[in-house]
């Protein structure tokens, strides 16, 4: 599948996004799914051990200091992960994203070492988590904790994870219908919030 930038992003603002079967494809498809994942943004539900560790500042967590890094990161094979979903054409298309200003990412770095972060898309008054990854200890998590702060002191809604796992249920995650969610999301895309 061939798309733009722009015409990525309004398959976002439909309730749908891309996917591949590998991090090797050349192709894409488009994902609608019957049920999505939300997660709260105030207040997110954050596990006590997990907050005690984000007291103690054991990353500096900066936003869209090295966005590619980040992507490619998430996109990257690992013990833990031997596929993902996220092909070249899906990183390019994040790219042209990220430089029109509606791709962001989170990054947790140990002196001058990205160990972790996660990226995803803002419109309007909704971020559209797309991926996320850890080299340390809660490298990911506290990039999530650090983000929906964010979202919440700029006046964002919504904060899809787009689909429920066990991970993100930690958080507070609640599951609606994709219905809802359309409901939800044609009036929030086009409220007003600057990531």
């Amino acid at each position: 599948m061939t798309l733009t930038a722009l015409q990525l992003l309004d398959i976002y603002r439909m309730g749908s996004f891309p996917m591949a079967d590998s991090g090797q494809d050349d192709e894409f498809y488009i994902v609608t799914p019957h049920m999505r994942g939300l997660l709260p943004i105030d207040p997110l539900r954050v596990p006590k051990r997990l907050a005690r560790t984000v007291r103690q500042n054991p990353y500096r967590v900066q936003f869209n200091t090295c966005f590619r890094d980040v992507i490619d990161s998430c996109a990257a094979e690992t013990a833990v992960r031997a596929s993902t979903w996220i092909n070249p054409p899906i990183r390019n298309l994040f790219y042209e994203l990220h430089d029109m200003g509606y791709a962001h990412s989170v990054e947790c770095f140990e002196g001058d070492d990205l160990v972790g972060g996660l990226y995803g898309l803002a419109f309007g008054q909704v971020f559209c988590g797309e991926s996320m990854f850890s080299r340390k200890k809660d490298a990911s998590k506290i990039a999530l904790v650090h983000l929906a702060h964010h979202l919440h002191q700029r006046g964002f809604q919504m904060l899809d994870a787009q689909f429920t796992n066990p991970h993100l249920e930690q958080f507070g995650l609640i599951e609606i219908s994709q219905e809802d969610y359309l409901r939800r999301l044609h009036y929030l895309m086009v409220q007003p919030a600057q990531f």
